[in-house]
C-alpha cells in the first residue's frame, strides 16, 4: 500500500462485499498519524488532522457537553461507526452517543446510535466531509451534524434527517454563533475556530 501525504489513498484490495471490507479494515496495519475509513466502496487511509483541530474539537464539546440527552456521552478520537445500509464506515472527528453504545468488545460501533456527529474538513478528505458522509449520515437519522469546513473557515449544522439525507442546515462562517438544534438546543461559538495566525492555511 502507497500512502501519501496530502491524499487519501486506498487499500488497493478489491473484496466482494461490504462485510469482506470491514474484515480488511480490522487486519489492516495503519501506519501511526493515519486513519481507515471505508468509503464509497474502497478502504480509505488519509492522514490525521492539524494541530491546532484539537482545540477545536475540544471547545465543540465543552459547549455541547452541558446540553447532552440524558446518558449521553461527546468525545473525540479515532472510532469506527459503521452504516451498513449505505455500506460505509466512518471515523468521525466529535462524535455523541448514549454511553451504551460503547459497551463493546468490537472495533465496530452502530453509527445508527449517534446523536450529534462533527466532521473537520482537510485537504485529503475535504470533497467526501462535504458530500457523501453528509448524505450518510442523514439517511441514517442521525439528528445534528456538524460541518467544519477549515479551509473555507465556515460552519454548517444539519438537521432534520429524513431518507433523502438532511432537510435543514444553516451555514455560518467562524466567528460568529451557530444554533444547534434538538436534542441539543444550544448556541456554539466559533470565535475560537480559525487557524492561528502566522501558521498557514489548513
Amino acid at each position: 500500500m502507497t500512502l501519501m501525504t496530502e491524499r487519501p489513498t486506498t487499500s488497493g484490495t478489491e473484496p466482494h462485499s461490504f462485510e469482506e471490507l470491514l474484515d480488511v479494515l480490522d487486519e489492516l496495519h495503519v501506519p501511526d498519524g493515519h486513519k481507515a475509513e471505508i468509503i464509497r466502496g474502497n478502504i480509505v487511509v488519509s492522514p490525521w488532522s492539524k494541530g491546532y483541530y484539537l482545540d477545536v474539537m475540544d471547545v465543540v464539546c465543552e459547549q455541547l457537553r452541558p446540553h447532552l440527552p440524558e446518558g449521553h456521552r461527546i468525545t473525540f478520537g479515532p472510532f469506527l461507526y459503521v452504516f451498513p445500509g449505505s455500506e460505509r464506515a466512518f471515523g468521525p472527528d466529535i462524535h455523541a452517543a448514549h454511553r451504551s453504545v460503547s459497551r463493546t468488545g468490537s472495533s465496530r460501533l452502530d453509527g445508527e446510535a449517534l446523536s450529534f456527529v462533527a466532521e473537520l474538513t482537510s485537504s485529503s478528505t475535504r470533497d467526501d466531509d462535504l458530500t457523501d458522509k453528509v448524505e450518510v449520515y442523514g439517511k441514517a437519522g442521525i439528528p445534528v451534524h456538524l460541518l467544519l469546513d477549515m479551509q473555507e473557515e465556515r460552519a454548517t449544522v444539519f438537521w432534520a434527517p429524513s431518507a433523502k439525507g438532511y432537510e435543514s442546515h444553516c451555514t455560518m462562517p467562524f466567528g460568529e454563533k451557530l444554533a444547534i438544534p434538538a436534542p441539543f438546543d444550544c448556541i456554539l461559538d466559533t470565535t475560537s475556530f480559525g487557524a492561528p495566525k502566522g501558521n498557514g492555511q489548513p
